[in-house]
């Protein structure tokens, strides 16, 4: 019985390889083996699974997250953000490189879309950065690496379905993230500014117009602060009402809706065509989403009852993979897997399986999933299937070709491995913050 839940995998890669989209994939399988394991009877449990999907209360923020986002791309907030950063960061080594880093890095925390914010500080930041002659691979680098933060800053769509499928809290896991998250932004700025320190040729020191007067320290922050208010404001009313225990989630993104909507109208960029291409964004999104999440969740069933659990404990043991190898053993499959399959799809087929395995061997789930959320961030940025570099693609001028990407991204993905050496030597990383936060 337990080799029979093994056997979904291989049929599983067959379809996504055959290029069947994934939610489709695992509702088949599942399909398939649950028929095979429990005849008629699997179809009421996939109806249970549908209701499950679809009552459940954290899930809801997903479209409200993504409508927040799609409304943030169009509201004007990044140009005016971009131009305050570029006040302070132009004299620096790569000013202009460190100011798209530093958006991506608010951006990534005022919307939870990896894609938006590469796109919206792509458009912004490349075009700057040719203009001044920035190296093509020192500028697709920025970029990619930059938003890829997306992924784990919170409040990132993928930490909110990890949440109900690891069984743990979405303001634990938006603390625990927080510190990696942060500290790979960090090591993200201090390359740039080592790399054209030592390279200025890399990214040439914008030149001054005499004829224009510099603005003053006082109206530096008067820009800065009017440009940042808002932003500010709306991470405060999602991430930080959920890591205050004010509101949940759901209701937390109910509140970041509202307010991008209002900043939209501030901006004067809320028109009837933004708000309907918002809304059609977030439809087409959130039943994506939300279709590979119900094909998981119908997957994961059948694979626990045909004791595909036990089977996989039983194969670790005889290849004597315990403890640490078998933390090492998940983390590999999860960055191999995250060439091949959406994010989401890479959490809802690992993380059931894992999390009771590492639980098992006396690991804490919540360092874990941390640590899971990494890795699966620099599988998203690792070529040749790198969904960064796709994006990259989408909004690039032709002369920044794949051969600079791929060569760009390299330096961020060693940030992103020490980020990950760093959460592994010291778990408190991951862990002490919702531990004070929450008393866990």
């Amino acid at each position: 019985m337990g080799d029979l839940g093994l056997m979904m995998f291989p049929a599983l890669l067959v379809l996504v390889l055959l290029g069947i989209p994934i939610a489709f994939s695992l509702m088949s399988v599942a399909l398939v083996f649950g028929i095979m394991r429990f005849g008629d009877a699997a179809v009421h449990q996939f109806v249970s699974k549908v209701d499950d999907v679809a009552t459940n209360y954290v899930l809801g923020a997903i479209p409200l997250f993504i409508f927040m986002g799609a409304l943030l791309e169009r509201a004007g907030i990044a140009e005016r953000l971009f131009d305050a950063i570029h006040l302070w960061t132009r004299r620096l080594p790569g000013g202009l490189s460190i100011g798209a880093i530093i958006l991506c890095t608010i951006f990534a925390a005022a919307s939870g879309i990896a894609g938006a914010t590469e796109t919206v500080v792509g458009l912004l930041a490349v075009p700057a950065m040719l203009k001044y002659k920035y190296d093509k691979g020192l500028i697709s680098g920025t970029i990619c690496g930059g938003g890829s933060l997306g992924t784990v800053i919170p409040p990132s769509i993928t930490v909110i379905v990890l949440a109900p499928v690891a069984n743990l809290p979405v303001g634990d896991l938006f603390a625990g993230i927080m510190f990696p998250g942060l500290i790979m932004s960090g090591l993200f700025f201090l390359y740039v500014i080592i790399l054209c320190t030592l390279r200025p040729g890399m990214a040439p020191r914008e030149a001054l117009d005499a004829s224009v007067p510099l603005p003053s320290l006082g109206e530096k922050l008067k820009i800065t602060t009017v440009a940042l208010l808002p932003p500010v404001i709306l991470i405060f009313a999602v991430l930080g009402t959920i890591l205050m225990g004010i509101a949940t989630p759901t209701e937390a993104a109910a509140s970041g809706a509202f307010g991008s909507l209002i900043m939209g109208l501030i901006y004067r960029k809320l028109t009837l065509k933004v708000l309907m291409g918002a809304l059609v964004k977030t439809l087409s999104i959130t039943a994506m989403i939300l279709l590979i999440v119900l094909g998981g969740s119908m997957f994961a069933g059948v694979f626990f009852a045909s004791g595909g659990m036990g089977a996989v404990q039983s194969l670790l043991i005889e290849y004597g993979l315990t403890g640490w190898k078998a933390v090492a053993c998940i983390l590999f499959l999860t960055f191999i897997a995250g060439f091949i399959l959406e994010l989401i799809s890479v959490v809802l087929i690992i993380v059931p399986i894992a999390i009771p395995l590492i639980v098992s061997y006396g690991f804490d789930p919540l360092w874990f999933s941390i640590v899971f959320l990494v890795v699966l961030q620099t599988s998203y940025l690792t070529p040749p299937m790198a969904p960064a570099i796709f994006y990259m693609r989408a909004i690039a001028p032709p002369e920044i070709t794949l051969k600079h990407m791929y060569r760009g991204v390299m330096p961020f993905i060693a940030m992103q491995l020490l980020t990950l050496a760093l959460v592994i030597v010291f778990p408190a990383l991951a862990t002490w913050l919702p531990a004070q936060l929450y008393g866990n």
